[in-house]
């Protein structure tokens, strides 16, 4: 009798948890759509109650406000982006052409996410700091990635790299520092351009800018 109760009770907690995922993941989705099409500042927390049809004290059952339910909003939409970078980051590639990859495949994920939401694109540029909140988690598995990257270029003796962490974290925010100028389309603006613009990202990265006379 225990066993069968118990089995009874697993399948009831799991389906409770599925139910609680898939509210929280339909009120989520509801308020990106929300956000893409009216825009953060526009939109409130009635708009995205009436509109998942789940009412206000299911939507704050899970967020406790606005800006609780935008960093979700955020969140799920950079976790589609770790698994593209997952997937880059597991392909049989030498590190050197895996990191190149991996850092375009990502900008052109952020712009595409970022054209994808509407409205919510104002708020990226203005609101950067929210964007920033919401994306910690995110920013540290990222540069998880790289980190893995630059070892695997290390041991088959791609890459000399005197200190994988700090490297990993400079390459991390310097791709933070081109979301914005790539998004807004200011790096090449032709197939050609964007061919010249890979050719010297991949020297600038791979070779530097001074000649090689002395090493530090």
């Amino acid at each position: 009798f225990l066993s069968i109760f118990a089995h009874k009770f697993n399948r009831s907690v799991q389906f409770m948890s599925i139910t609680v995922s898939k509210t929280r993941d339909t009120l989520v989705d509801v308020a990106r759509q929300l956000f893409a099409r009216m825009g953060y500042h526009h939109t409130t927390m009635n708009d995205i109650a009436q509109a998942s049809q789940k009412g206000r004290r299911t939507l704050y059952t899970y967020f406790k406000n606005k800006d609780d339910i935008f960093s979700a909003v955020v969140e799920a939409e950079l976790n589609k982006l770790l698994e593209m970078l997952l997937e880059v980051a597991a392909k049989q590639l030498p590190a050197d052409e895996k990191l190149i990859s991996f850092i375009y495949m990502r900008l052109d994920a952020v712009k595409t996410i970022v054209f994808r939401n509407g409205t919510l694109r104002a708020t990226f540029f203005r609101d950067i700091w929210r964007v920033e909140k919401a994306r910690k988690k995110f920013d540290q598995r990222e540069t998880e990635i790289i980190c893995n990257i630059l070892e695997e270029g290390v041991k088959t003796g791609i890459f000399h790299v005197p200190d994988i962490r700090v490297t990993a974290l400079i390459i991390h925010h310097a791709l933070k520092g081109l979301e914005v100028p790539y998004i807004r389309g200011h790096l090449s603006d032709s197939e050609r351009d964007r061919i010249i613009e890979r050719q010297n990202m991949m020297n600038l990265i791979f070779n530097g800018i001074k000649i090689k006379n002395n090493v530090y």
